[in-house]
């Protein structure tokens, strides 16, 4: 494998957001609003400030609300400028021109290995980085530029890995790793969901990989599971007899916002690092413990 700079993404985001039903029947769980941005926008960001300038996204059903986000709005824009509103116009405009984003649809929901699978085509013999649509993670150093250093540094595939609670190792792809340094470890297994009896760690995947061409034959040689899903989990275990695999302890802080304590962790966070809702919130949390 020759180690190309890491230059294109592939987002998943076809995902039936279950957790979030009745309000994800009609709008993605990615567009979930973090105050005034979707969650979506913030995954986007993260990977054009490592450095990504061509994405893609996978959709599915009932998705469209995401292109139209990141899409141009004339209607909107004319009225903005209308009335003189000129920094929700400058907003506005740099959304649509963030980087180039492309779509393909998941026609039917099959799972994590399935959405990666269908970027196949278009990401060719590149290597490339994933990023979950529904993980936030911050730090100075984007978690994604934190594997591009790691991948390019051991010429092989590396994933974010955290230590994730005790009563959550049965939601994780859990590793067993040799410690090759402080934060980094060559993995020696993966196991999906495993119950906490049965995980070889506490250490579990969460929202960041990068790749390079050969997960894509792995995952056509994976057999779906349950609900007849393709885990990417299965198709690590198999590149793992192949090429050396390695998982990273990032810096930073991850918000789950696919888990709803997660969600409102994320928002109250957010608003507490604002300039504008910092006061009035700590106001409103003191109100209520107080109550």
């Amino acid at each position: 494998m020759l180690v190309t700079e890491v230059t294109k993404a592939v987002i998943p985001a076809a995902g039936l957001g279950t957790r979030f039903l009745p309000v994800t029947k009609s709008m993605p769980k990615e567009m979930l609003p973090i105050i005034d941005k979707p969650v979506i926008h913030f995954v986007v960001e993260e990977a054009i400030a490592s450095g990504i300038d061509d994405i893609i996204i996978i959709t599915g059903r009932g998705k469209r609300a995401i292109e139209d986000y990141f899409d141009a709005s004339p209607e909107l824009e004319m009225h903005l400028r209308g009335d003189h509103k000129e920094n929700l116009l400058q907003q506005l405009e740099r959304i649509s021109s963030l980087c180039d984003i492309h779509y393909i649809r998941q026609k039917e929901p099959r799972g994590l290995g399935d959405a990666i699978l269908k970027a196949e085509k278009h990401v060719g013999a590149n290597p490339f980085a994933v990023l979950l649509g529904d993980d936030i993670i911050t730090y100075e150093e984007t978690c994604t530029n934190q594997l591009k250093r790691i991948f390019k540094r051991f010429n092989a595939p590396v994933l974010s890995i955290e230590n994730v609670n005790p009563e959550k190792v049965s939601s994780y792809g859990i590793i067993r790793g040799i410690p090759v340094e402080e934060n980094i470890y060559r993995l020696e297994d993966i196991v999906e969901k495993p119950s906490l009896d049965n995980a070889p760690s506490t250490l579990g995947a969460v929202g960041r990989y990068i790749f390079s061409e050969e997960i894509f034959a792995c995952l056509k040689k994976t057999s779906p599971g349950i609900g007849g899903e393709l885990q990417l989990t299965d198709a690590i275990r198999l590149l793992l007899k192949e090429t050396p695999v390695y998982a990273c302890c990032f810096k930073g802080k991850r918000y789950d916002t696919g888990d709803k304590m997660g969600y409102i962790e994320t928002i109250i966070d957010f608003a507490l690092q604002s300039d504008l809702l910092r006061d009035p919130m700590m106001k409103f949390l003191k109100d209520k413990v107080t109550q």
